[in-house]
């Protein structure tokens, strides 16, 4: 079987150091990103939950414009509109933060909603008789309860902004995607390039994602009880970082009721 493209691995190591580069820009801009969102998403959610029409109505516009547009057309209305709005200039790297930042932000609101909306109301109701007031119930009982239940889904929203983050090559940021297409160009090898791009994009997100379920499966782990511990340390761990694998919740156990004696002469 004669192939049209013939592979040359010769090429992946000169290029490897401008890929690691650009790899080292990406999670950069991505650390940078999940902090401040982290931060801006938890005001923005208490805004989203306020009685105050005033302040829940922005609120919520600013999470569904940021929600229900493409993140590409965000980058380049950040990039090209938003200076020319100000009449200022921005350095490319602070807009490209401010737009990945905002579209996360709004992400990361809904998520804390979603939490702090699910903690029971009677707990609620509870330290409301207790006399606490509502910053001492949202640090004490509903923040550390709706933290705990989003775990899982704020660390998915990260990994998926680390991947999403290589939209920003369609801006001229030197970022990993757009190192591996100024090499494809330089080289004229894009299927070995592009897969060395891909293979490390994968050996950061792979190991994030097998993280996330991990912690998914220690937290429906803790509400259950008596599941039988794993034969071996090692093979349980990998056991239970395998995607799709939900831990066994024990069935409760029942003494088995003895026969009632018949009564002498029945």
């Amino acid at each position: 079987m004669n192939l049209a493209y013939s592979p040359d691995l010769g090429v992946i190591g000169p290029a490897l150091p401008t890929l690691l580069d650009g790899l080292w820009l990406t999670l950069e801009i991505s650390a940078i990103v999940i902090a401040a969102s982290a931060v801006l998403g938890f005001p923005l959610a208490v805004a989203r939950m306020s009685k105050i029409e005033v302040i829940r109505w922005p609120a919520q516009f600013y999470i569904e414009v940021f929600r229900c547009t493409p993140l590409l057309i965000q980058l380049l209305w950040v990039f090209y509109a938003l200076p020319a709005l100000l009449d200022t200039t921005f350095p490319a790297k602070l807009s490209i933060i401010m737009a990945l930042t905002a579209h996360l932000t709004a992400f990361m609101a809904e998520t804390y909603r979603a939490g702090m909306q699910s903690v029971p109301t009677e707990q609620i109701e509870a330290a409301r008789m207790l006399r606490l007031s509502r910053v001492q119930i949202l640090r004490h009982i509903i923040v550390p309860q709706a933290f705990r239940q989003q775990i899982p889904t704020i660390l998915s929203l990260n990994v998926s902004m680390f991947k999403d983050s290589s939209l920003v090559s369609a801006l001229g940021m030197a970022d990993l995607t757009f190192q591996g297409n100024i090499l494809s160009s330089q080289t004229y090898r894009p299927m070995e390039i592009f897969t060395m791009v891909a293979l490390l994009y994968f050996a950061i997100a792979f190991p994030a994602t097998l993280f996330t379920s991990y912690i998914e499966r220690r937290l429906i782990t803790s509400g259950s009880r008596g599941a039988p511990p794993p034969s071996s340390p090692l093979r349980g761990m990998l056991g239970r970082m395998r995607p799709g694998y939900r831990p066994p919740i024990a069935a409760k156990s029942s003494t088995p009721i003895a026969p009632m004696s018949q009564p002498e002469g029945a």
